[in-house]
């Protein structure tokens, strides 16, 4: 198998391919020590909205302040060693308009049974992207 390089994608491909999977994780600050949720997630008007149950570590803070949070999807070919990864840097905030967050609620269904009451919103600040393809051949 041939060597793979990593090739930077631009923030628009990064968003257009964050949204184009339904799962990816949310990284989050606990006791000054970052912590890691899988969630599943929509983008809307450039923006990454997940839901949550108010008794969670990370909406409990939200409950009072914004967050500094990072979120990652990817798509991997393991056999292939060929993908994608997106990594966003940004605040989380709760959706705190009703009307919004209704219409979110209708159309992100969580993947986890409960209550999952609250609305998050992360508005990026920083897009990085990157994509494993095959090094050029020699020759």
């Amino acid at each position: 198998m041939n060597g793979r390089k990593l090739k930077e994608l631009s923030a628009a491909d990064s968003l257009r391919r964050l949204a184009s999977v339904p799962l990816g994780r949310v990284v989050f600050t606990r006791h000054a020590l970052p912590a890691v949720r899988p969630v599943n997630h929509i983008v809307s008007d450039g923006q990454i909205v997940i839901r949550s149950s108010s008794g969670t570590i990370l909406s409990a803070e939200l409950a009072v302040f914004e967050a500094v949070v990072a979120f990652e999807v990817d798509e991997l070919d393991v056999g292939e060693r060929l993908g994608w990864s997106v990594v966003v840097t940004g605040v989380a905030q709760l959706v705190k308009d009703p009307e919004e967050a209704a219409h979110f609620k209708s159309i992100l269904q969580p993947w986890v049974a409960g209550e999952m009451e609250q609305v998050i919103r992360i508005r990026p600040e920083i897009i990085t992207g990157f994509e494993l393809v095959p090094a050029a051949v020699p020759g």
